[in-house]
């Protein structure tokens, strides 16, 4: 028993040795690995500051060399991939993370969400498609569901688009009214493009349901009219703008007039738009309101009094024309050389532009075709704002 104790008491300390001695090891180890991925990931991170981004690369490449197993290091080198446009190498990236089995469900979601972008951004919208899907009852589900909504109007899935816009109205996410108007107005022209009227009909009766104070619903069932040869139909439709949206009225006065002519009812049209004209004046109504008038002299009052009180290059244009017609003292070369440098002055002017991104067309669009923004166009031109 005191042999057994004494080897007892010697292995102890020896065994205390080496264990001190295979932990210092393990530190040490760990000391390098932990060195060598923090200056990699820090020396990528100033060179990104300092907008190096082929050199950051490289260095968070190194840094996810050193610990293949971090997942920000691999998010970090994703989103770096496809700022530069290198989308096949990003989706590599955050496909390699989805592959990892011991992911952790809100990284796993996160790199979805990245892999979703990459495809988007890659032109992929098939897969771009799937891959927001595949975020529904996510922490992302509400982003997916945006960017379905982009995705469905780029693609001009309009009914896709619809049922994604519900949704998102749904969950609270805000008011989607008007745009699913506008979803269901493409979906009426797309009907009458093929033939089909009664779809078209359908369509846009959805429109008026989902936003009633919408004005493309209005202008669109007057010009569907129109074409059917149902002028003074059109003219009832096109008056709820009058008292419901003024200003959007100007968007289809000429077609108001040419209308009230095609039917007979000019008199009663000048009126209507004589009262429009005095509550909300603009260029296109006063030219709505002329295009009515027989009587040169009050057509050429009408347009003396808008230059007055609203100062007009294309009122101005309209006033030298009347002159013209009308033999006034000024001579026919004098006054030609005038109109043409006012019609030069006028048509910057006479173009629509967009609030949100300041795109600028002589047609007035519903959907801004610079940053695809809804009823981003102001309905009045640049010279009566």
């Amino acid at each position: 028993m005191d042999f057994d104790l004494q080897w007892l008491l010697l292995a102890l300390p020896g065994a205390f040795l080496l264990g001190w001695l295979a932990s210092r090891l393990d530190l040490r180890q760990m000391r390098n690995e932990e060195r060598a991925s923090p200056q990699a990931y820090f020396k990528g991170l100033n060179l990104l500051l300092n907008e190096q981004q082929d050199k950051a690369i490289d260095a968070f490449i190194e840094a996810v060399q050193h610990d293949p197993d971090t997942s920000d290091l691999h998010f970090a080198l994703g989103n770096l991939f496809r700022r530069r446009g290198e989308y096949e190498r990003a989706i590599r990236v955050h496909q390699h993370l989805l592959a990892r089995a011991d992911l952790k469900q809100a990284d796993r979601e996160r790199a979805q969400h990245a892999l979703a972008q990459d495809f988007l951004k890659a032109g992929l919208f098939d897969r771009a498609e799937d891959a927001f899907k595949a975020l529904d009852g996510t922490a992302f589900s509400t982003d997916a569901r945006l960017a379905l909504l982009t995705l469905h109007e780029r693609s001009r899935n309009w009914h896709p688009a619809i049922e994604v816009a519900r949704q998102l109205e749904a969950a609270g996410t805000g008011s989607f009214s008007a745009r699913i108007a506008h979803h269901w107005c493409e979906v009426a022209q797309e009907a009458d493009a093929k033939g089909h009227a009664d779809e078209a009909e359908q369509a846009l009766r959805r429109a008026r349901e989902a936003s009633p104070q919408a004005a493309r619903p209005v202008v669109q069932t007057g010009q569907r009219l129109v074409r059917q040869g149902r002028h003074a139909d059109a003219m009832s439709a096109w008056e709820e703008l009058i008292t419901a949206q003024p200003l959007a009225f100007s968007l289809i006065a000429q077609d108001y007039a040419q209308a009230a002519l095609a039917c007979g009812q000019a008199e009663q049209a000048h009126a209507r738009l004589e009262a429009l004209y005095a509550h909300a004046p603009s260029v296109d109504v006063l030219q709505a309101m002329n295009r009515l008038q027989t009587d040169p002299g009050v057509r050429r009052q009408h347009l003396l009094s808008h230059l007055l009180n609203h100062p007009s290059l294309s009122a101005a244009q309209g006033l030298i024309t009347e002159r013209l017609s009308s033999g006034v003292a000024l001579s026919d070369h004098e006054i030609e050389s005038l109109q043409t440098s006012l019609i030069t002055a006028a048509k910057p002017l006479q173009r629509y532009r967009c609030a949100a991104c300041g795109f600028e067309s002589q047609h007035y669009f519903w959907q801004c075709p610079g940053c695809q923004g809804w009823d981003t166009y102001p309905p009045r031109r640049l010279e009566d704002q």
